[in-house]
């Protein structure tokens, strides 16, 4: 089974407000065997028009444990939290590809 990828383009736009979803996101992405693999940092559009914001990528074992993350508990309280604080949130679950043996 290929793990599975979360995706996020995101333009914060009240970064005090932000802070209370970041302090709770974490601990909902870790109950579901997630991690960040990218959270903000540099980067710059190699090509294409896409400018984006802020980008995030997280890791899950599956894509069903991805899934169970997003619609569990955990992360809708924490996305209640980051209501009002982004301009946009653009997120996008991509399935990966089987490593050969």
């Amino acid at each position: 089974m290929p793990a599975s990828y979360v995706i996020v383009d995101m333009n914060i736009s009240d970064p005090e407000r932000y802070k209370e979803y970041m302090a709770r996101a974490p601990e909902a992405v870790k109950a579901f065997g997630g991690e960040y693999l990218v959270r903000g940092g540099r980067h710059e559009t190699m090509e294409g028009n896409w400018k984006p914001g802020r980008i995030a990528m997280l890791r899950f074992p599956s894509y069903e444990q991805a899934k169970a993350f997003y619609d569990g508990e955990q992360y809708t309280q924490a996305r209640a939290m980051r209501a009002g604080a982004t301009a946009f949130f653009n997120m996008v679950l991509v399935e990966g590809v089987a490593a050969p043996v």
